[in-house]
């Protein structure tokens, strides 16, 4: 019993800690999404696992173009340390003021954001190819636009609700 009402409060007390985005309104340069990723973009990463060793680095190659109906389409190029290349193509629809929504074809129905100022945080479930097998990882993904130029990108990845990596990213207009 102790055991269950331990597991109670832990899950109430970490459901109850989102941020408040509107928190971040008044921040400068403020983030419009579309005219950073607009034209092209390169990112730094690396890849940690859930105890901070570095797993795996990469650079991306990001071309963005907002098409005729005002979606952002982004096509990410991946060069990993390890020789591998991989790509994603992502589509970007903003719903409102702050609100964003995102498709790709690995990601599982889709990303949603919520921007204020310079901050985005995309919430989303990613198919990982792990091996021989593919892995639901869900995804909270903050961007930080630090300057007119450079966004750092920090996404926790978890599964089952345990923290099973980090992926940081600084892209450079």
């Amino acid at each position: 019993m102790r055991l269950l009402f331990t597991l109670l409060i832990l899950v109430l007390v970490t459901g109850c800690s989102a941020v408040d985005m509107k928190r971040y309104s008044a921040n400068e340069p403020q983030l419009d999404l579309f005219e950073y990723f607009s034209g092209n973009t390169t990112g730094w990463g690396i890849v940690q696992d859930r105890k901070g060793a570095l797993i795996r680095r990469f650079v991306v190659e990001v071309v963005g173009e907002v098409t005729e109906n005002g979606q952002l389409v982004l096509r990410e190029k991946f060069e990993w340390s390890d020789g591998e290349l991989s790509d994603r193509t992502w589509i970007l629809s903003q719903q409102d003021n702050h609100r964003f929504t995102g498709t790709a074809d690995d990601v599982l129905d889709q990303a949603d954001g919520v921007l204020y100022g310079n901050v985005l945080n995309w919430q989303y479930q990613l198919m990982l190819q792990v091996e021989d097998s593919s892995w639901k990882i869900k995804f909270d993904d903050w961007m930080f636009l630090v300057s007119e130029d450079m966004l750092i990108n920090k996404a926790t990845m978890s599964k089952f609700g345990f923290k099973v990596g980090e992926v940081t990213i600084v892209f450079r207009k």
